[in-house]
């Protein structure tokens, strides 16, 4: 089963899709998301929207392992997540589409391992799937590289920031890529992240950040995003092999 974890602006995917059902789907992380299973270009598809319906959850409150164990437990083996981010990177302007390949954590308070009780250290040379971000790259007008760098939030990053961050290589800035990628793999799932950008950071910019300018670029650019999302669908083998599922094979101590 393919998996789809929407960020801000992406709630729903079932315009184009057949055979819609939601479910609870129990977890051992006091938190049951609510899936919508689908059927799209012929695949079952789970969608799970991150922050929960009515965007219930803010960033640091968002129950990460919830979101990945359901998908897991339902039969998801590759995921595409989309995020939306702001840019410190000019050449990666509003409405770009950016398919990231590394990340910086700068998160400070999530639970980040479901490896509490046992020594694993996973590989982190590819953090994002190569194999499912080349299937998305191949099907849109995207960027086709980038650094992640994920803050805690809920507040927007000071100017300070930013430059620092700029200055350690990252490309786009956003609250909720991370725990998520590391649960992914640790779960041995594909995983590939479509970052929409939504505003410079600030510094950069020369308004002051709100989230209507965050919300519009998401509506303009959200049918562009499903049709991405489609098409690699459509692209993506049921019946496939990757390193990511099998990342556990020497990591556990």
């Amino acid at each position: 089963m393919i998996g789809i974890i929407g960020g801000t602006g992406v709630y729903n995917i079932a315009e184009k899709a057949d055979n819609e059902e939601k479910i609870k789907v129990k977890t051992n992380y006091n938190v049951n998301p609510e899936v919508s299973l689908l059927e799209i270009e012929g695949k079952e598809v789970a969608f799970l929207p991150r922050h929960s319906s009515g965007h219930a959850y803010p960033p640091h409150m968002i129950n990460f392992k919830a979101n990945i164990s359901a998908l897991k437990s339902l039969g998801v083996n590759q995921i595409i997540a989309t995020n939306s981010v702001g840019s410190i990177n000019l050449d990666m302007g509003p409405g770009s589409f950016v398919v990231v390949d590394d990340f910086l954590d700068f998160t400070v308070l999530r639970d980040r391992t479901f490896y509490d009780k046992k020594v694993v250290h996973l590989d982190f040379t590819e953090p994002y799937c190569n194999r499912l971000r080349n299937k998305i790259i191949s099907n849109g007008d995207v960027i086709s590289y980038g650094t992640y760098v994920c803050t805690e939030g809920p507040r927007f990053e000071t100017p300070a920031e930013i430059n620092m961050f700029q200055k350690l290589g990252g490309d786009v800035v956003g609250m909720t890529g991370l725990p998520e990628a590391v649960l992914a793999k640790e779960k041995e799932i594909c995983y590939s992240s479509i970052c929409v950008v939504s505003n410079y950071g600030s510094g950069i910019s020369p308004n002051k950040l709100t989230m209507d300018e965050v919300l519009e670029i998401m509506e303009e650019k959200n049918n562009d995003l499903i049709n991405l999302i489609y098409k690699t669908i459509k692209d993506l083998n049921e019946d496939f092999d990757c390193d990511c599922l099998h990342v556990l094979n020497g990591a556990e101590f």
